[in-house]
C-alpha cells in the first residue's frame, strides 16, 4: 500500500518531532514546483496515492507526510491545533530544502493547511482545499444548523473514544467510509486506513486535532481579523460539504476560485481522484500565471 512508483517514504526531524513523509526522488531545493499534500481523518499520506503519479507526471515534486499523530509520525500528547501543525509543515519543507511550495489538502488537513498559508505566506505559493471548514468562520450557518458532526465531540473527549473503539476500529472506520462515500474505496484501501488507526495509541493520535478544536476556533478567528489569504486559492467542493468552505472564505480570499465535483461523496481523493486532479493541475497552472 506504501509503494507508489517515483516517491520514497523517509523520516525527518522537524519542529522536535519526526515526520514520516512521502517524497519524490526528484525533490531539490531551489524547486518552484514542489506540492504540499495535507491528508484528512482517519488517513495517512496513502490518500493521495491516486493523486501523486499525476502530479509527477506534470513535472511537479511530491511532499506528502502523515501528519503529526498520524502513522509513521511521532504522537506526542501536544501540538494539534493549525498553529503547531502548520509549523510542523513549516518545518519539514525547509528541513527538505523547499523554499516555496503549493499546498492541496483534504478534510481536516484543511485546518493547518490554511494556517500555513496565512501565517507562512512566503512559503506557499497557491492553495486548494477540499470538502473542509475552517473553524467557525461565518458562512457555514445552514451547514452547522444542527451543530457539528456528532463524532466532533465524540472524538474531542480525551480517553472516551479510545476506550470505545480500541478492538472495533474497523467496524468504526468503515462506517465513515461507507456512510461518506458515493463511490466505495477498495477493500485494501479500507484495510490500510484500519492499520493505521488500530490501537489506542493510534487512535488518540488521530483524535488530536478534535482535542484541539477550541484552539483551532480562536486561532483562526484571530488570523483572519489580521490577515487574509493572498494566494490564489481553489475550494473543491464535493458531497458532504459542498461550497460552504468558499463562503466562508469568500470575505477573507483575495484570489478565490471554486469548483465542484459531481457523482462524489466526501473522499474525493479515491472518489474521483482523475477530476480532482484535473482541477489541481489547472490551478496551479493558472497560478503561475497570474
Amino acid at each position: 500500500m506504501q509503494h507508489c512508483e517515483g516517491i520514497e517514504v523517509i523520516q525527518v526531524r522537524a519542529n522536535g518531532i519526526t515526520i514520516q513523509a512521502a517524497v519524490s526522488a526528484r525533490l531539490g531545493s531551489g524547486s518552484d514546483r514542489a506540492v504540499l499534500l495535507v491528508h484528512g481523518w482517519p488517513f495517512d499520506w496513502t490518500v493521495w496515492k491516486a493523486i501523486i503519479p499525476g502530479l509527477l507526471a506534470a513535472g511537479y515534486e511530491v511532499v506528502a507526510p502523515d501528519l503529526r499523530g498520524v502513522g509513521g509520525s511521532s504522537r506526542p500528547e501536544s501540538g494539534y491545533d493549525p498553529h503547531t501543525l502548520a509549523a510542523d509543515l513549516a518545518a519539514l519543507l525547509g528541513a527538505l530544502g523547499v523554499e516555496r511550495a503549493s499546498v492541496v489538502a483534504f478534510d481536516v488537513g484543511a485546518w493547518p493547511a490554511a494556517m500555513l498559508a496565512l501565517r507562512h505566506e512566503p512559503l506557499v505559493q497557491t492553495l486548494v482545499l477540499s470538502e473542509s471548514l475552517l473553524g467557525a468562520l461565518p458562512g457555514a450557518e445552514e451547514f452547522l444548523k444542527n451543530g457539528p458532526p456528532w463524532w466532533y465531540g465524540f472524538h474531542a473527549s480525551p480517553g472516551l473514544a479510545e476506550r470505545a473503539i480500541e478492538g472495533n476500529e474497523a467496524a468504526y472506520l468503515n462506517w465513515f467510509f461507507e456512510s461518506q462515500t458515493v463511490r466505495p474505496l477498495e477493500e485494501e484501501t479500507r484495510a490500510h486506513f484500519v492499520q493505521v488507526y488500530s490501537g489506542r495509541e493510534a487512535l488518540r493520535g488521530g483524535f488530536g486535532q478534535y482535542r484541539a478544536l477550541a484552539e483551532a476556533k480562536a486561532q483562526y478567528e484571530q488570523a483572519f481579523i489580521t490577515g487574509r489569504l493572498r494566494q490564489p486559492t481553489l475550494v473543491v467542493g464535493a458531497g458532504l460539504v459542498k461550497d460552504y468552505l468558499r463562503r466562508q472564505l469568500q470575505p477573507v480570499a483575495d484570489n478565490l476560485r471554486y469548483a465542484e465535483i459531481a457523482d462524489c461523496g466526501h473522499v474525493v481523493p479515491l472518489e474521483q481522484p482523475q477530476r480532482f486532479l484535473e482541477l489541481i493541475l489547472t490551478h496551479l497552472a493558472q497560478s503561475r500565471v497570474t
